[in-house]
C-alpha cells in the first residue's frame, strides 16, 4: 500500500498548499521514460502523480504486498488499485507491454493537482525483485522541461538467486526470476545466493551472471545483463 508520512513538516507543508489551492492552475505533464541499459527490459510502468503524505516505495522500508508483486513478477494492478483510491493521476502501462532496451515510451498526466508528487515504477528483467523507480519527487510549479535519472532497486523481498523458473518464479514469495526476455537466457543454474540479507527496499547490487548457457550459478548472462546506475531516464514536461 501507499505509505502515508505524517512528519511536521510534511503536514505543514500540506496545510500552505491548501491554502494555495484556490489559486493555483492544474498542471499538466508530458512523461518520457528511456532504458538506458544495454541488456534489461521493464515490465509495464506505472507512474503516478499523487499527493505528498503518500509513497509509493521508500527506500530503508519494507515493501508492501503490492510493491512485492511488482518488483517480483511485473504485475502492476495492486499499486495502480491504491493509486485510484488515494485519487491519483495515473498512466499504467504507457508501453503497451516491455519497454525494450534502448527505446522510450511516453504518456500525458493531466488535471494534476499543484503541490502534488510523481512516483514511477517498474520491475526490470531479468531479475528477481528489482524495479526502476522514482519515489514522490517534488513536481515543480514552474512550467519547463526536467530530466531525472532514475537508479534500479532491490525490493529486499527475496534472494537474488538469478534462477530462471518461468512463470512461477514471478508469483510472490516464490524463489526464482519470472523470465529472461531475448535469445540470451541460461538453464540449469544452481543459484547465486539463496539468502536476501537486506529485507527493505535499497539500490540493487546489479545481477552477477555468468557465462556458462546451460549449467554456472547464474541463468543470467554476464556480457548482456549486468547494469549500472542509473537505468532510466526520465523526462518530465510541465505545462
Amino acid at each position: 500500500m501507499f505509505i502515508k508520512t505524517l512528519t511536521k513538516g510534511i503536514t505543514i507543508s500540506t496545510l500552505l498548499v491548501g491554502v494555495a489551492a484556490p489559486h493555483a492552475m492544474a498542471q499538466t505533464l508530458q512523461l518520457t521514460v528511456t532504458n538506458l541499459t544495454q541488456g534489461i527490459y521493464f515490465t509495464p510502468i506505472l507512474a503516478t502523480a499523487h499527493d505528498s503524505q503518500y509513497h509509493l516505495f521508500q527506500s530503508g522500508m519494507v515493501a508492501s504486498p503490492e510493491l512485492q508483486a511488482m518488483a517480483e513478477g511485473g504485475d502492476i494492478a495492486g499499486l495502480a488499485t491504491i493509486a485510484d483510491s488515494i485519487q491519483a493521476i495515473s498512466a499504467a502501462n504507457p508501453a503497451g507491454g516491455l519497454l525494450q532496451p534502448a527505446t522510450s515510451t511516453s504518456a500525458t498526466l493531466e488535471n494534476v493537482e499543484a503541490g502534488s508528487v510523481l512516483s514511477l515504477t517498474a520491475m526490470i528483467l531479468p531479475s528477481n525483485d528489482g524495479f526502476v523507480g522514482l519515489d514522490s519527487w517534488p513536481i515543480p510549479t514552474e512550467p519547463g522541461t526536467y530530466t531525472l535519472h532514475l537508479n534500479a532497486y532491490d525490493a529486499g523481498t527475496e534472494a537474488n538467486d538469478e534462477v530462471l523458473v518461468a512463470g512461477a518464479g514471478g508469483a510472490p514469495g516464490t524463489p526464482g526470476m519470472p523470465g529472461i526476455p531475448g535469445d540470451f537466457a541460461g538453464m540449469n543454474a544452481s543459484g547465486v545466493t539463496s539468502e536476501e540479507p537486506t529485507q527493505v527496499v535499497h539500490i540493487h547490487r546489479g545481477n552477477l551472471g555468468d557465462t556458462n548457457s546451460e549449467g554456472g550459478v547464474s541463468d543470467v548472462d554476464s556480457r548482456i545483463h549486468r547494469w549500472l546506475n542509473p537505468v532510466a531516464r526520465l523526462t518530465v514536461v510541465v505545462e
